[in-house]
């Protein structure tokens, strides 16, 4: 797991790496920022009223400030599915930046079709924020437990996404499937080693794109101690 890592950290220098960071940092500061415009516009529309002692109160100001807020503290939460939801539409360009790299040797890569690339990451973002949301009663029962649980549920659904992403652009589903299933371990370790960082804001726009480089030299020293062919 560790050398997959380090060989993706060390091609961040890479152009290539440096253009689609650029794009994956503003494509998610894009939507966390419409959340943010989404929630105060919200608020804003809750007329003033009086209180006994206190006056006028404007919740409008108030509460945009309060919900604003808790929208930046609750974005290090959403901050693994807007990241996913964003590097869906960019993992081709890392793949390619790696493989060029490291892997001159391979054929084209065939990656699935654009409405299937869409169709997918879609319904990533909405299994992770699903099973977030159901996590919360675990969380909130076994409170001391949660960043725990936290970090071991979106590491499975990372490592399970990323992992099965880029094996999909060399081999068939059900060969991805199995290979995988064959090493869940390692997949769902790495998936944790990224879900940690992603919870750290600045540094969170990151690491989708080494989550990804890593996921890619994974995939390739795994499907090498099996024999099936490249496509």
């Amino acid at each position: 797991m560790i050398t997959p890592i380090l060989k993706a950290l060390d091609q961040l220098p890479d152009p290539r790496f440096r253009y689609v960071l650029i794009k994956a940092i503003a494509m998610t500061l894009g939507v966390l920022l419409a959340l943010y415009a989404v929630v105060g516009y919200l608020i804003s529309g809750i007329d003033p009223f009086s209180l006994p002692w206190i006056g006028t109160v404007d919740p409008g100001g108030l509460m945009t400030g309060l919900a604003i807020g808790a929208a930046m503290i609750a974005s290090i939460f959403l901050m693994i599915p807007v990241a996913s939801l964003c590097i869906g539409f960019l993992l081709e360009d890392i793949a390619d930046a790696v493989e060029e790299v490291h892997y001159p040797h391979l054929p084209p890569a065939t990656p699935p079709s654009l409405a299937v690339t869409v169709l997918d990451t879609v319904r990533f973002f909405g299994i992770l924020v699903a099973a977030n949301i159901c996590a919360l009663v675990i969380y909130i029962l076994v409170a001391p437990l949660a960043p725990i649980i936290f970090y071991l549920v979106n590491g499975y659904l990372l490592g399970r996404e990323y992992f099965q992403l880029v094996a999909l652009r060399r081999m068939s589903a059900e060969d991805a499937k199995a290979l995988r299933r064959a090493n869940r371990g390692q997949i769902w370790a790495m998936g944790v080693a990224m879900a940690v960082p992603l919870s750290i804001p600045l540094l969170n726009l990151l690491i989708p794109l080494v989550g990804v480089a890593a996921y890619t030299h994974l995939f390739h020293s795994l499907r090498g101690r099996v024999s099936t062919p490249a496509r």
